[in-house]
């Protein structure tokens, strides 16, 4: 072939080379569950990440010892939800990752980062599917329920045979439906993944040299695209919506709603060329209806249909249906002019009176998602997992790849359980990602899988090392499941700041491509009317086995405290009767509690969670009452929820952990600004 290549005809679309991608904040699980080794068990659990099987971190633990299979031990993260207007954010760090750049002058590659997310109704502990699945699964919680689980092992499920007849396909699906045990993970439905087992793949797509294999059905299914042409699966995740964005079909997890009110994926933010902010904007489904098609409406059949453009769909018999996206359904609302008056206190979503799908006449309140961030990517070198450019407000810290966002508002008041995804998306430059389509497939003179290049002149050739399944590939990283808590009357009109905790146990080459414990933001600089949450978690079987353990306190477990320092280069804390910053704060979660109390919560990691008792906090666990707490924090919960903090005047504090800040090993030391 040539030594060169050449750039082909438009096709608006994503296409995502190799290069880990890691979320920190929150922590990313890269399909980790509760393993006690420094590699993940199970790389197909719930998702494909395309990650190294060292990264990740595990679920959090509620208590002093390890979850084993008991799932109310776990503890997930309890964000409060912002409130309706834009002075009401409720705001999160976002951290990452990334091995091969983003946003670098000169284009070593053509990158963007898409962060979404996707939710369901909490529910109670009622509702957590504790037993196997059967026939009525779908009214039991096993199909909709999400959940983390308590098993490594991916998802059972059983996919159709060629020429499927209608009989056979609900037998099956029933039997799918049942086989959703309760005790393994669960993002998306395995309806979804049948759809997309099911749906063509679109045949628009450049896949270069790539061979697609055809599915039982007889044609190449969206389970298969140039780098996933096996149709491996991982989890109920369909691989084509995983690597193409926006995608052209609705995400919606059923053919209608659940009682668990399961969410599409909902567009956070992407972060690229911002040229393409206008594209990327009008087509995500947050807003914008898309369509599907749609064969029967009988319960005795299937639902969805191969098809994906109207012609097609029509003429098979198929109805081409428009869907519209939701972050929740008010199901109490019953007439417009209830939701029209929901909609007139909203002013962070859009809420409307309309049809959730276009072939049913029912009309109900729906909620929908404010338009997605869109901004430059941060600017990350290649080859490299650490600190990027980043540029937010006054601070220019060096960290790792962050963005700000703002968690979503459910008018409803409801809480709900979510998971956050964030895909990392990079393309070679040999041909422009964004203008390839499939009129280039089998083309050498665009890209050649291995090539061999004489640029001697004299017919020696060069191997490059050239994968035409890696020229243009997606990453990922989720979160573990997190609750989204409805907010306080005490926090209306308030602006409320999450501060965590991000890392795990051992040293820097230990946790990598994690990273060592830090407080995040470890910076922080508010206004007297704004809130901070300050909450972390941690597990209590992060060992790395043979790759080492370093820290302090009992092998394996992740703890942490918040202490006032005098300043951040100091090595000890105060006493908490000197620790003057306790006395101008209150807590909106536990309105009772003195600035001691506090105090005392956040210094033994809810040990004590406080020093006398208060309506939240039981006598018996109080400091006056309990059991001696251990010096290193070894019987210390792993996970604390903390407190809201509100603020009486200005001030600073400076903090430290004391069981992980030790001077030239590791440092965990923070900064609040608190001003007018």
């Amino acid at each position: 072939m040539r030594f060169g290549f050449k750039a082909v005809l438009p096709l608006l679309l994503l296409q995502a080379i190799i290069a880990d991608v890691y979320l920190q904040n929150p922590r990313g699980s890269n399909n980790r569950l509760h393993e006690t080794s420094s590699k993940r068990r199970n790389a197909n659990r719930l998702f494909d990440s395309q990650n190294n099987n060292k990264g990740g971190y595990n679920t959090g633990d509620r208590l002093a010892w390890r979850m084993g299979s008991n799932v109310r031990r776990q503890y997930a993260m309890q964000y409060y939800g912002s409130g309706p207007s834009s002075a009401e954010a409720s705001k999160l760090m976002i951290e990452w990752t990334n091995q091969h750049g983003c946003g670098e002058p000169g284009d070593k590659n053509k990158c963007d980062i898409v962060i979404q997310y996707m939710c369901s109704r909490n529910g109670t502990d009622e509702d957590y599917p504790l037993a196997w699945g059967r026939i009525d699964a779908a009214l039991n919680g096993h199909v909709f329920y999400m959940r983390d689980g308590t098993s490594t092992s991916t998802m059972d499920y059983r996919g159709p045979r060629n020429r499927e007849s209608d009989s056979s396909y609900v037998r099956r699906m029933r039997g799918n439906f049942a086989y959703n045990r309760s005790n393994g993970g669960l993002h998306e439905t395995v309806w979804w993944y049948d759809a997309c087992r099911y749906r063509e793949a679109n045949g628009g797509l450049f896949t270069a040299d790539q061979d697609l294999r055809k599915d039982v059905q007889g044609y190449v299914s969206a389970s298969r695209t140039r780098q996933n042409k096996d149709g491996t699966r991982s989890g109920y995740e369909c691989p084509e919506e995983r690597d193409y964005f926006p995608y052209w079909q609705p995400t919606n997890q059923y053919e209608d709603l659940t009682r668990f009110q399961n969410t599409p994926w909902i567009d956070l933010a992407w972060l690229g060329d911002k040229s393409k902010c206008k594209y990327i904007k009008d087509n995500s489904y947050n807003q914008k209806g898309k369509h599907r098609c749609v064969m029967s409406q009988s319960d005795d059949k299937r639902n969805y249909a191969p098809y994906i453009n109207q012609q097609d769909c029509e003429s098979n018999g198929g109805e081409w249906v428009e869907f519209s996206s939701f972050i929740e359904v008010l199901e109490d609302i019953k007439n417009q002019t209830e939701c029209t008056a929901v909609s007139k206190l909203d002013r962070r979503n859009k809420v409307f009176w309309g049809q959730l799908r276009s072939d049913k006449d029912e009309k109900k309140c729906i909620v929908q998602a404010p338009e997605l961030h869109c901004d430059e990517a941060p600017w990350s070198r290649v080859n490299h997992l650490g600190n990027a450019y980043n540029e937010m407000g006054d601070m220019k810290t060096p960290n790792a790849s962050r963005v700000d966002v703002a968690m979503p508002y459910f008018p409803s008041g409801e809480a709900k359980r979510c998971v956050m995804r964030l895909r990392y998306n990079i393309s070679t430059s040999d041909y422009d990602p964004w203008d390839t389509d499939s009129k280039s497939n089998d083309v050498e003179d665009v890209i050649e899988n291995n090539p061999e290049v004489d640029v001697l002149g004299n017919g020696e050739e060069l191997q490059l090392a050239l994968n035409t399944a890696q020229t243009g590939r997606t990453f990922q990283d989720r979160s573990h499941v997190y609750i989204v808590l409805p907010r306080l009357e005490s926090m209306d009109g308030k602006k409320l700041y999450n501060l965590n905790v991000r890392g795990k146990r051992g040293n820097i080459v230990q946790t990598f491509p994690a990273t060592e414990y830090d407080f995040i933001p470890d910076r922080l600089v508010i206004s007297k009317n704004d809130l901070v949450h300050i909450q972390w978690t941690g597990s209590n079987s992060h060992n790395n086995a043979n790759d080492g353990d370093d820290g302090q306190g009992r092998r394996g477990t992740d703890r942490h405290n918040l202490l006032q320092m005098s300043s951040l280069g100091k090595s000890y804390p105060l006493e908490i009767k000197d620790a003057n910053f306790w006395d101008t704060v209150e807590s909106l979660t536990d309105p009772q509690a003195t600035g001691e109390d506090i105090a005392v919560g956040f210094a033994t990691s809810g040990f004590y969670c406080g020093k006398e008792k208060t309506d939240v906090c039981e006598e018996k666990y109080s400091l006056k009452n309990k059991r001696r707490l251990d010096d290193e924090l070894d019987n210390a919960p792993a996970s604390y929820f903390g407190h809201v903090l509100k603020f009486k005047k200005v001030g600073e504090m400076f903090y430290m952990c004391s069981r992980n800040n030790n001077f030239s090993n590791r440092s965990q030391k923070g900064a609040l600004w608190v001003k007018n």
